[in-house]
């Protein structure tokens, strides 16, 4: 079938696909399926048995890329091929670690859907987190899953010749290009992409001024345009991120491209910290609201010593490049991914508060004084971690960053 053929999935063409998975769902089993996609690019079907006194229920989910963007429309178009990194970006990830995404069931490259393991068990993270959970085990889960699925996608964990044959194979410019603009450019400039709040349209005046700020940002953008470093995830977000006190599954690598390692770590320690800016709603409470902020800025600094350690465990049990064991040489390494996560959390913040796409920890706040204080407190963390990302050594410097940004809010 060509593109052309492409249509996409209703309730019961994604009906008529379960039943195919012959050792999940009974030949006679009764299906039901919703539509339950909230997302930007894609359709997303939740297919189910009915519900059998003692029986649990069994479940799948489908989804289908569409040929555009649905949050604008037909004008914004896209190519199916993302179907297929996705698909194959999930069983690459599915060999390094397991437990740590969806199962894989299928793939149809004509219809453009991926069939994977239902995580309705599990709540989105980004929820959880506006109600203000602690997940105990989350800051080893996504430190390991970074770990390997990085390390083991990059010139030092498998053969060069290989990952240069890998790279080809996602090559992702689609979405490449929605990232580029949204993050890199967007907000820095006046676009009708740009989503901005009347109350901080003096801030976005001063992004669009401030030459020193743009000026990492371009160097942060040419890594992300030039540095194929590893397999990215390309949209580790928390709501990419289902969770329990006991399991962390991710999902979603559409976005999945060969970039630079401190944009996956950055678009994760970003996710944090517009929790924490949110949370001058969410908490009312202000010792409440401290204790909670200051567990997702620790959070952060358990995240990168975990990651940190765990990268060069494999890197020296596992490295493929004889003179990458130079110790002076894998420490400066592990600084620059610092530095390069601390600018792509930067950057990923700013975008979230005047980008087209915004996020619901701060979004849905429905008192106009306190949103305001949310997004201002949100790009004055996102500013200072751009500015400073080069400089910076160590990760409690991250941290001060942080804290001094929450200065009247926060307190170490």
């Amino acid at each position: 079938m060509s593109e052309t053929a492409y249509r996409p999935l209703s309730n019961a063409d994604a009906i008529a696909i379960a039943r195919d998975i012959t050792d999940l769902f009974d030949a006679d089993a009764e299906l039901q399926c919703q539509e339950i996609g909230d997302g930007n690019l894609n359709l997303v079907f939740r297919v189910f048995t009915n519900p059998v006194q003692g029986e649990p229920t069994k479940s799948i989910i489908i989804k289908q890329a569409l040929p555009y963007a649905k949050v604008v429309g037909e004008s914004w178009p896209l190519s199916l091929d993302r179907a297929r990194i996705e698909s194959e970006a999930l069983v690459n990830q599915g060999t390094l670690v397991p437990h740590l995404v969806p199962k894989v069931y299928g793939y149809d490259k004509e219809m453009a859907y991926t069939i994977m393991e239902d995580l309705s068990d599990h709540v989105i993270m980004r929820k959880g987190l506006i109600e203000g959970h602690t997940y105990p085990i989350f800051a080893k889960h996504i430190a390991d899953f970074m770990a390997y699925t990085l390390f083991y996608t990059s010139d030092l964990g498998m053969n060069q010749q290989e990952k240069k044959r890998m790279v080809e194979r996602f090559i992702n410019p689609d979405l490449c290009k929605i990232t580029e603009d949204l993050i890199f450019d967007d907000p820095y400039t006046v676009s009708d992409n740009n989503n901005i709040n009347p109350a901080i349209a003096d801030a976005h005046e001063q992004l669009c001024k401030d030459e020193t700020l743009q000026l990492e940002v371009m160097l942060l953008r040419e890594k992300f345009l030039t540095q194929a470093q590893a397999l990215l995830h390309g949209d580790l977000h928390t709501g990419s991120i289902f969770i329990t006190p006991e399991s962390t599954k991710v999902i979603d690598p559409e976005f999945a491209y060969f970039g630079p390692m401190g944009f996956d770590i950055g678009a994760v320690f970003a996710n944090l910290l517009l929790n924490a800016a949110g949370q001058e709603y969410w908490i009312c409470d202000e010792k409440n609201r401290e204790e909670y902020r200051h567990y997702l800025v620790h959070t952060i600094k358990d995240i990168w010593n975990q990651f940190h350690d765990q990268f060069l465990q494999l890197w020296r049990a596992h490295g493929v490049d004889r003179l990458s064991h130079n110790q002076p040489y894998q420490e400066l390494y592990m600084q620059r991914l610092l530095q390069d996560a601390a600018g792509y959390t930067g950057c990923k913040m700013i975008r979230r508060i005047v980008g087209l796409s915004h996020v619901a920890d701060i979004d849905t706040i429905p008192d106009p004084k306190a949103k305001e204080q949310a997004e201002r407190l949100a790009l004055r963390i996102g500013t200072s971690l751009v500015n400073a990302n080069r400089k910076l050594e160590q990760i409690d410097e991250l941290l001060v960053i942080c804290e001094s940004a929450f200065k009247g809010v926060y307190t170490s």
